[in-house]
């Protein structure tokens, strides 16, 4: 409370009245002194000085009270332990009943997906899991290109109010038997005991609120698997100097594509349950550690035309900074999608046909037209072309004119 009192304090000041006419009599007297010596430039800047002077007196603030309120404690709370404790609060109720939405509005075609990792946060934020646990373990299964990294950044979003609050490790680099001291820094008498500034345990003490994501874990090695097994069910590790770190406050990813990839995936004929395809890469107490294993759907082309619309709108934030505004009419999402739908590669190439067809299209015609503010992209002969967009004004005034 001292601490945000202090704060409150140094955005709000008490004006010192008496001071400040004491300064302004004196700003006077030096102002027509100066105006006798003929030494017009300071008595321009005395006169100045005096109008900052009044216009300070005028909006005092002396018999004004500055109260501090919950958001006001949760915010210095904030600033002090980076625990982001403004986004909770009676607030965070209405949040949950909400979350299911606000996530299927991003991560698009992967309703059953985001429903269930929707339903074990609001669990435990509700305060009906037991234990010390991690706040969600969940293991996100599927083909490439589907949303499972896009999932873990919108929950950080969500939950953080940060899209970076995520703790990223491609277990590709973990896949060899020194794995283990670089998750939990080496023990004593070893190499690198000294510094252990990047390991897993370091990372999530000095952020203890944030998205854990071990991507493509079938790739880890086995001692890794074995030390996250206390993680997912005790919430706690130990690292190679003896501190416990707690892990309750973290929610822990797993992503894996491994068993997909194959054409018949959406065929229900031949589907294969998801703990049937990824039994033979993962053991099964690792398995039945998690709070949830999630299976990620295949994109179709309706969900890939949701996509095209967030990747635009990506585009436009860029545009924006220079006050550009891009319009991109339906021919040309159509073109897009249509390049850019590959079943068995998902969203990716999508947005390599974004760059490629969009952004440096745009650059381009930048480059040439620095005074362009509003454009549009449309079809001419099988491409996008970017054009400049006419003003609706001009247009009215233009169909006036011929009739």
């Amino acid at each position: 409370i001292d601490v945000t009192a202090a704060h409150l304090a140094s955005q709000h000041p008490v004006t010192d009245i008496k001071t400040l006419e004491a300064d302004i009599a004196d700003a006077k007297a030096k102002q027509e002194e100066y105006a006798q010596k003929e030494d017009y430039e300071s008595a321009i800047n005395e006169k100045m000085r005096i109008q900052k002077l009044q216009a300070e007196l005028d909006n005092h603030t002396e018999n004004q009270k500055v109260v501090a309120k919950v958001n006001d404690v949760a915010e210095a709370v904030e600033r002090m332990t980076g625990i982001p404790v403004s986004q909770m609060g009676a607030s965070d109720i209405e949040r949950l009943k909400d979350m299911k939405s606000r996530l299927e509005a991003h991560v698009i075609g992967q309703d059953k997906a985001v429903e269930a990792v929707s339903k074990a946060i609001r669990r435990n934020r509700a305060g009906f899991d037991e234990g010390n646990r991690p706040i969600g373990s969940f293991l996100f299964v599927g083909p490439t290109g589907v949303g499972k990294t896009e999932l873990a950044k919108q929950l950080a979003l969500d939950m953080f109010g940060n899209k970076d609050a995520i703790i990223r490790l491609d277990m590709s680099e973990y896949s060899d038997r020194t794995a283990v001291s670089k998750l939990i820094g080496a023990t004593a008498g070893y190499v690198g005991y000294e510094d252990n500034s990047n390991t897993l345990t370091e990372r999530v003490r000095r952020n203890p609120y944030s998205i854990v994501l071990f991507d493509e874990i079938e790739k880890a090695d086995p001692q890794v698997i074995t030390l996250l097994l206390q993680v997912l069910d005790d919430g706690r590790l130990t690292d190679g100097q003896g501190n416990t770190v707690n892990f309750k406050n973290t929610v822990i990813i797993a992503t894996s594509n491994a068993g997909f990839g194959y054409g018949n995936d959406n065929d229900d004929e031949n589907k294969v349950d998801v703990m049937e395809r990824i039994a033979p890469f993962f053991r099964p107490e690792f398995l039945n550690r998690f709070n949830a294993v999630i299976e990620f759907n295949q994109l179709s082309k309706e969900d890939l035309k949701k996509i095209v619309d967030l990747m635009l709108d990506q585009v436009n934030k860029t545009l924006a900074k220079k006050d550009i505004t891009l319009d991109v009419t339906d021919a040309a999402k159509e073109l897009l999608m249509e390049q850019g739908y590959d079943k068995t590669m998902g969203a990716r190439p999508l947005r390599r046909v974004i760059e490629s067809e969009i952004r440096d299209n745009v650059t381009d015609f930048y480059l040439d037209h620095i005074d362009a503010k509003h454009l549009l992209a449309d079809v001419k002969d099988g491409h996008i072309v970017i054009s400049e967009k006419a003003d609706s004004d001009d247009s009215k005034d233009q169909d006036k004119a011929e009739k």
